[in-house]
């Protein structure tokens, strides 16, 4: 049997969910590492492969899925995964799918955007941020936090149950991105704190593994920040 390609760049939030999920479930890949700095998924060589232009994707034998809560319910369907990443009980499934849809609107938009505006637009241009906008996206991103820590961890141990799932992992990856911008999801968070710090057991090393470039990355900016105010 081939093993799946990966077409990633751990920069990338959905990234990091894709690779910990094949690695803490000893999934064989291969991995094609898609520079988002240099602007590889622009080339045409992964054009060919995803015309979006996006990362994760990936190639099963010829099979392209390019989204990656796609991608981890093909996997979780079609390798031999414990049945807690994604019930295969009809009910506790649609718990995984109810957080997954509300996901991509609030958990992921909220934090991309607020990042994208506070720390990577900046950086690209030189301008600050206008301060009253990212007061309110910030308050917007405050909101949506709170909602997880208050709401989906009430009473359980992960977002949808006591059991580890790939909701949990989305959830996880895309709150570690907020590093860039200098902000901790999980101050005044207790549950959010507990339940980040579960996440990373029940997956490590690969968790720490795969977050070191982003974390390589940070550092980068923060001494580039540190040299320019020095100037």
């Amino acid at each position: 049997m081939s093993k799946i390609k990966l077409y990633s760049d751990n920069l990338s939030q959905p990234c990091r969910a894709v690779e910990i999920f094949l690695l803490t479930n000893n999934i064989p890949y291969e991995l094609e590492f898609i520079d988002l700095l240099e602007g590889k998924q622009k080339k045409k060589h992964f054009c060919e492969v995803n015309p979006l232009k996006k990362v994760p994707v990936i190639d099963d034998n010829g099979f392209i899925i390019r989204e990656s809560v796609a991608i981890l319910r093909y996997l979780c369907n079609t390798q031999n995964c414990p049945d807690h990443w994604y019930p295969k009980d009809l009910k506790l499934r649609a718990l995984v799918d109810e957080y997954l849809s509300w996901h991509h609107l609030e958990t992921r938009n909220k934090c991309y955007s607020y990042i994208r505006y506070k720390s990577v637009e900046p950086l690209v241009s030189g301008h600050p941020p206008d301060e009253n906008v990212l007061n309110k996206m910030e308050s917007e991103m405050n909101d949506v936090l709170d909602n997880l820590d208050r709401i989906w961890l009430k009473n359980k141990l992960f977002l949808t149950s006591n059991s580890l799932t790939i909701a949990d992992l989305l959830a996880a990856t895309e709150l570690e991105q907020l590093a860039i911008a200098n902000f901790d999801p999980t101050c005044s968070r207790p549950a959010l704190a507990a339940w980040i710090q579960r996440v990373i057991k029940l997956t490590n090393p690969y968790y720490d593994n795969v977050h070191k470039r982003l974390k390589y990355f940070n550092k980068l900016k923060t001494e580039r920040s540190l040299n320019e105010k020095q100037k």
